[in-house]
């Protein structure tokens, strides 16, 4: 069936434009009767075309019209929704939300959506009335695709991951002060880098003295990360854990409905100057021994997306990089092998598009399901 009103909320941001652009692609809006797209700043601008013309921009802010939505899906963060989300349903309002930010995730009344890995606990939750969906943290979302067949098999007793994420996760303005870092650091080595006769010692030395000088644009990022790592994401828990690291365990035994039989999942969660692409590796302990190959097997045949990469050093190199999953719904997984520790013990790398699998394609999903509903 067709979905009549659905508003957009925040389509113009990094989720957002990718939220919109897979739409397009997947011909999503021939299954919505009237898009309705909203604005914080811009009302009464003419709001993008997507197929049936372009209509003028309403406010974000504007309850009633808000309130004659079928559904809302927003891309504007938790601000928004902490002051929407509340005030509609409040005035009674009983649509569905649909919504990439952090704040209803662990809500009771709300479903974490990554339909290939839990579809069942998504239609159950459509059974049940209940109406707020909800998409999951990127590295997450991206573990869970990539851990797919085992989760599902039940085979994992606990897992330790470091995560390894791009700079997308901070918004675009991040990513435009990276590649600014980048550009400031090489426009201070170039003398140095045209001159055959220069030290290596004193080109290292040039390098590390930009980063760490007030020259170095960090306004947005807050840090160095040209050339650098940051060990810390997200709130601190005032525990010696980030927000971003509680949320591993968190949100996938919320995701699973494994509330009563959690997993235990240990995060590490790092920041890198990739663009894109969040890379995580695991150390998993298996609920009992299971031969390689079966594991492998198990892993590459879990959903569509997901693939074993051979765990060799070519086609790891060239296949499990964010270099080369960047832009894709491919989901590679592969230094796959079993531990010295025992033979319930691996090791596996994974690597995928936060703003795609981690953040716009669960809502764009989520808007499917609603249609054969």
């Amino acid at each position: 069936m067709k979905l009549n009103r659905v508003g957009f909320v925040g389509w113009r941001g990094m989720v957002g434009s990718v939220l919109l652009q897979r739409m397009m692609e997947e011909n999503d809006f021939s299954l919505i009767t009237d898009p309705v797209f909203f604005t914080t700043s811009q009302t009464g601008q003419d709001g993008p075309d997507v197929g049936n013309g372009k209509k003028a921009l309403v406010d974000a802010n504007d309850i009633t019209t808000l309130k004659n939505m079928d559904a809302i899906v927003t891309c504007q963060g938790g601000d928004y929704t902490s002051n929407i989300h509340t005030e509609l349903r409040n005035q009674g309002w009983n649509g569905y939300w649909i919504d990439a930010a952090s704040t209803l995730r662990m809500a009771p009344e709300a479903t974490i959506i990554l339909d290939p890995v839990n579809q069942p606990v998504i239609e159950q939750a459509l059974a049940d009335g209940k109406k707020d969906f909800i998409g999951g943290n990127c590295t997450v979302s991206l573990m869970m695709m990539a851990l797919d067949g085992l989760l599902n098999a039940n085979l994992v007793e606990w897992i330790s991951v470091m995560t390894y994420q791009a700079i997308s996760g901070g918004g675009a303005r991040q990513m435009e002060e990276l590649i600014t870092q980048m550009g400031q650091v090489y426009a201070r080595s170039k003398p140095l880098l045209e001159d055959k006769n220069a030290s290596i010692l004193d080109l290292d030395k040039v390098v590390i003295d930009t980063m760490r000088s007030d020259q170095l644009s960090t306004s947005q990022i807050g840090y160095p990360l040209v050339g650098n790592l940051l060990p810390w994401i997200d709130k601190d828990l005032d525990s010696g854990t980030s927000r971003e690291e509680w949320k591993g365990s968190a949100e996938t035994n919320k995701i699973l409905a494994r509330d009563d039989r959690p997993i235990p999942i240990e995060s590490t969660c790092i920041r890198v100057g990739a663009m894109r692409c969040h890379s995580q590796a695991f150390t998993i302990k298996l609920t009992k021994d299971v031969p390689l190959g079966e594991i492998e097997s198990i892993l590459d045949s879990a959903n569509d997306w997901v693939s074993v990469i051979p765990n060799q050093r070519e086609a790891s190199l060239n296949q499990l990089t964010p270099a080369h999953v960047t832009g894709t719904l491919d989901i590679p997984i592969g230094r796959v092998r079993k531990l010295h520790m025992g033979g319930e013990y691996m090791s596996a790398f994974t690597v995928g598009d936060q703003l795609l699998w981690g953040a716009a394609e669960p809502l764009r999903r989520m808007l499917r399901i609603l249609s054969q509903h």
